[in-house]
């Protein structure tokens, strides 16, 4: 999910059950926690809340382009919130691993935020761990105040944080926005080749023929940017085709299994045959998207920003990615979870409040967001539509059929085995069944 995509006190249970809560908050039949004795208790308080004021520290992953988005946001926050001193920190990182390890090394050395941005990849990482605080306490004194939320929140995405990332009795995380993965294609490239557009129930063999066609017929041009990236590429390829890394409750590797050996073999017949550009070196899929040199590239929410960069919104469509067996999409959402060791919590979940109002989701929404809203009120509203893609309803339509991209303790670990990988397979010098047959090992020898 990166280019946009990381405890535990126990106590007396003194409230409904943790799945009960939710039947009764949320009316979608699962559940957060009820209080717990130990977690920080306040009474709620007006604005700020009873405590709030002060500094709250917040790390996120982003470049200095998503940054002054960021910063917009950042500042409704504080203008909400005066007696609130939010310091932001991004942390510019190439894969969500790279982002949890540099973040994981300033907390060893004594440089703990109050709150970190985290996906999918890290949250079973940071749970793990025992840096997150669980939230179970705060939600229930605040269920009135967070009943909209859950109202309006996808259901598919508390199930997941319910079940793989907030594992056991307590909770560290309210799911936030998330990104599914479809292709993003330019329009006038395929009516220059003479290649009719996708629909979303195209195939591998509708993909690969359009592909040929493309490179055929438009010299210079490649098809599609097939990288070694995670959530970007090897997931959505190995899903289509019914395959994954893992098992669906990720305490096993199936990285290996036949229909995964022919995702990869399909993926590097595509760098290898001349479809796809090699992976590795400075090359750029949205600006020679933009050219007319790349027909297609794989993406979520994000590559909204650089489309509108580069002025070809118009041009670009989305379109559900091609299936060989089923239709699949990755899925990875974020979460703003309150480190055990914050010197400010009530700071912090006001904070993670405002996050999952509709105000502060439209809004980010509105200034082209590198994710797709949690609500589905302003997933399905103007603010999410307005200046992107014709086809950007398809990124929420695809959490009813997509994955959550497997993130256990050592996800960080794993994904970087993953993406290695896969890079060795695409360029060549990896044959696909020996590679993922070790890459098996690895993940196997992490779980």
């Amino acid at each position: 999910m990166q280019a946009d995509h990381l405890t535990t006190e126990t106590g007396s249970q003194a409230g409904p059950s943790r799945r009960g809560f939710l039947k009764g908050a949320a009316g979608i039949g699962i559940g957060f926690a009820a209080s717990l004795g130990a977690a920080t208790s306040c009474s709620r308080g007006g604005g700020g809340g009873q405590g709030s004021a002060g500094k709250v520290t917040l790390v996120y992953s982003g470049d200095a382009e998503q940054k002054k988005i960021w910063e917009a946001l950042f500042d409704d926050f504080r203008k909400e919130h005066p007696d609130i001193d939010l310091e932001a920190k991004n942390i510019p990182s190439a894969s969500w691993s790279e982002f949890f390890d540099t973040v994981s090394v300033q907390i060893a050395g004594g440089q703990v935020p109050d709150i970190v941005r985290v996906a999918t990849e890290g949250q079973r990482l940071f749970a793990s761990r025992e840096l997150v605080l669980p939230i179970d306490e705060y939600i229930e004194r605040d269920k009135e105040e967070l009943q909209p939320y859950f109202d309006d929140v996808h259901p598919n995405l508390i199930t997941w944080t319910n079940e793989l990332t907030s594992p056991g009795d307590e909770t560290y995380y309210l799911p936030h926005g998330f990104n599914t993965m479809c292709i993003h294609y330019n329009v006038e490239v395929f009516e220059r080749a003479g290649v009719e557009e996708p629909t979303d129930d195209w195939t591998w063999e509708d993909f690969y023929n359009a592909a040929q066609t493309i490179v055929a017929k438009l010299p210079g041009t490649f098809a599609m940017d097939v990288p070694p990236a995670y959530f970007g590429s090897v997931m959505p390829w190995l899903l289509t085709n019914g395959a994954s890394t893992m098992n669906a409750d990720w305490t096993a590797s199936t990285v290996a299994s036949p229909e995964a050996v022919e995702a990869a073999e399909f993926m590097r017949s595509l760098v290898a045959e001349g479809l796809s550009p090699k992976p590795g070196g400075e090359y750029d899929p949205f600006t020679a998207m933009a050219q007319g040199k790349l027909a297609m590239v794989g993406g979520g929410r994000w590559p909204v920003i650089s489309l509108r960069n580069l002025k070809i919104v118009d041009k670009v469509k989305i379109v559900a990615w091609p299936q060989a067996k089923r239709k699949g999409s990755p899925v990875g959402w974020d979460a703003y979870p309150i480190m055990k060791e914050a010197q400010n919590k009530e700071g912090a979940w006001e904070f993670v409040k405002f996050m999952a109002g509709k105000k502060a989701t439209r809004r980010f929404a509105e200034l082209a967001g590198t994710i797709v809203p949690p609500l589905r009120s302003v997933a399905q509203s103007e603010a999410f539509f307005d200046n992107a893609p014709e086809g950007s309803e398809k990124l929420y339509e695809a959490l009813e059929y997509a994955t959550p991209i497997p993130s256990p303790d050592k996800g960080n670990v794993i994904e970087q085995d993953i993406i290695d990988t896969f890079e060795q397979i695409l360029v060549g010098n990896s044959e696909p069944q020996a590679a993922l047959e070790e890459l098996h090992e690895k993940i196997e020898s992490n779980l």
